[in-house]
């Protein structure tokens, strides 16, 4: 529990810097867990065409409209200690619910579809003449991804990145579910918010590390917005 006596009101308690930088590590995990397999499924949703496709959209997309809490008892049950898939990770030393790296596993299902959706729109852009002129000149595919389409693809990598970052970052419901509310191992900056209005005396804890969440929601979200006027401005499309 926290401790409400009072305090200099914009100073952090121990308690609440560890909330904060609890909060970082999870979001930071889970972006960059989940960005190699983002980078593949954006890529895939841009260019392929195969059978189902537009059930893996659906699929990818499903974390974004169903509730947070609908999700999160999916990840129990599937990565819990007696879930379908964690009962046998269990058995080899692999634990997720109610440690730290089941928050991210939390976190980075919730921000996977913002990840994927910019990453397939900066796909999409890339001029598909480009791409054949390389394998003209005698690139394989394969090359041509890394040489040409990654480069190219990068500024909406990056901020497919930030905004699933800055989604981990404020994840609550999800995480709450899977993992529940253990201050030092899963309570995150929302977590921790929610704890201070629940306690008498409360609401000044709460207050502070509400404006440190608009602090760093917002300077991911400029970020973003720098990044994306940076790639217009290389690519000309901007004065």
């Amino acid at each position: 529990m926290f401790d409400t006596t009072p305090n200099p009101f914009l100073e952090l308690s121990p308690a609440e810097w560890t909330a904060v930088w609890l909060s970082l590590k999870i979001a930071t995990v889970a972006t960059l867990a989940s960005l190699p397999l983002g980078v593949f499924t954006a890529y895939a949703l841009a260019r392929w065409q195969f059978p189902g496709k537009a059930l893996v959209n659906g699929l990818v997309h499903l974390p974004l409209v169903l509730p947070p809490v609908v999700t999160g008892f999916m990840l129990l049950l599937l990565l819990g200690r007696k879930g379908l898939i964690g009962a046998y990770l269990a058995q080899v030393g692999i634990v997720f619910s109610f440690r730290w790296t089941g928050a991210a596993v939390a976190c980075g299902v919730m921000g996977f579809p913002l990840m994927v959706r910019a990453m397939r729109l900066s796909f999409e852009a890339i001029d598909r003449r480009l791409e054949r002129a390389s394998e003209t000149l005698g690139a394989s595919r394969l090359w041509t991804f890394f040489l040409i389409t990654l480069p190219l693809a990068t500024p909406g990598i990056i901020v497919g990145a930030i905004l699933a970052f800055a989604k981990a970052l404020g994840e609550f419901g999800a995480t709450i579910t899977f993992v529940s509310n253990i201050p030092g191992e899963t309570q995150t900056i929302s977590a921790a918010i929610y704890s201070y209005t629940q306690v008498p005396g409360g609401d000044a804890g709460a207050m502070r590390l509400t404006l440190v969440a608009v602090f760093i929601a917002l300077s991911a979200l400029v970020t973003s917005e720098g990044v994306q006027w940076w790639a217009e401005k290389r690519l000309g499309n901007v004065e």
